[in-house]
């Protein structure tokens, strides 16, 4: 088959999966040009390009999605976008670079991992005030909320340790070792289980969260890859919790895992140096940002195939989808 005859074919299946499909908006943080691309997913094309602070890192929107929360890592504070305009309308008090972070299923407040301070920063939004601090291991970055909204995790990239947080009394009540430089935390749908990634050592643990013990590692093995380029990072898991995707950072794959037996079953070719991974709400589509081929590759997750490549800014990030 030639050339024009595959993109016809690519083509019809990127539109076929359109039709009749919610239309969503996707942010991207561009890391190195201080912007984010605007994704429209009816077009699958980049409708707006916003400034943001210096080196975006984490990006999420408000719960009824009018907002966008975007990490300004190098100027130790939180930007905050209104969605329709794209504009800064006001900033957070973040604590020093802060790196990602996740919201609460109720809106309020907001949990930051601080990379250089060691620490996790509660953040109340409406009032811009800090809740509290609450002190980890080095060089803080994953962060996971439990469905019920009861446990906060953070992985802390140099202690190699997943930090279990009650979020009542904002104390640490476990820590977990896991491989070397985790970057990720994902609880499944029913809270039961928690997988972490380890981008140096290669794996993704999967944590029973009752007994806080490791239950399984997952490894990868990729033909004509070298095991040092398989670097998990973002991690996401449906909501039925039979599949999960994990991005393999420079090997330039997302693993697809049956979240079961945790086999895993494919690797889908993406763009280079893969990095994060976001759902649209209906989970139809995934989007992963892939840092220096400066593009986001659209995953059909029924398919389990990349049915389109969109261009965005330098070195792409983090990646949030609107909620409606």
């Amino acid at each position: 088959m030639d050339r024009c005859a595959t993109a016809v074919l690519g083509l019809a299946a990127l539109i076929g999966l359109t039709e009749g499909a919610s239309a969503y908006t996707v942010y991207v943080s561009n890391e190195k040009g201080n912007t984010v691309s605007v994704i429209d997913t009816e077009t699958m094309a980049v409708t707006g390009t916003w400034k943001v602070g210096r080196r975006p890192r984490g990006i999420t929107t408000s719960k009824d999605g009018k907002e966008v929360f975007v990490c300004a890592s190098d100027d130790d504070r939180i930007d905050v976008l209104d969605a329709a305009t794209g504009k800064v309308v006001r900033s957070l008090r973040s604590g020093p670079d802060p790196e990602q972070f996740i919201l609460d299923a109720s809106g309020n407040p907001l949990y930051v991992a601080n990379e250089d301070d060691s620490q996790v920063t509660v953040i109340d939004i409406e009032k811009n005030r800090v809740l509290a601090e609450v002190p980890v291991g080095v060089e803080p970055e994953g962060m996971g909320l439990s469905p019920d909204g009861k446990i906060l995790v953070n992985t802390s990239e140099t202690t190699n340790m997943a930090h279990f947080i009650d979020t009542k009394t904002f104390q640490v009540i476990d820590n977990v070792l896991v491989d070397a430089r985790p970057r990720f935390a994902e609880f499944t749908g029913d809270g039961k289980v928690l997988w972490v990634s380890s981008e140096v050592g290669g794996t993704v643990s999967v944590i029973d969260v009752a007994t806080r013990r490791v239950v399984k590692k997952i490894t990868f093995k990729i033909p004509g890859v070298n095991d040092e380029a398989i670097q998990p990072v973002g991690v996401r898991i449906t909501k039925d919790g039979t599949k999960a995707f994990v991005a393999l950072g420079p090997a330039n794959r997302v693993a697809v895992i049956d979240a079961k037996t945790y086999e895993v079953q494919k690797y889908l070719p993406v763009g280079q140096r893969v990095w994060q991974l976001a759902f649209t709400p209906d989970q139809k589509l995934l989007f992963s940002t892939n840092g220096t081929s400066n593009d986001v590759s659209v995953i059909d997750v029924a398919a389990e195939k990349v049915v389109k490549s969109i261009p965005v800014g330098l070195l792409p990030w983090g990646v949030a989808v609107s909620p409606q």
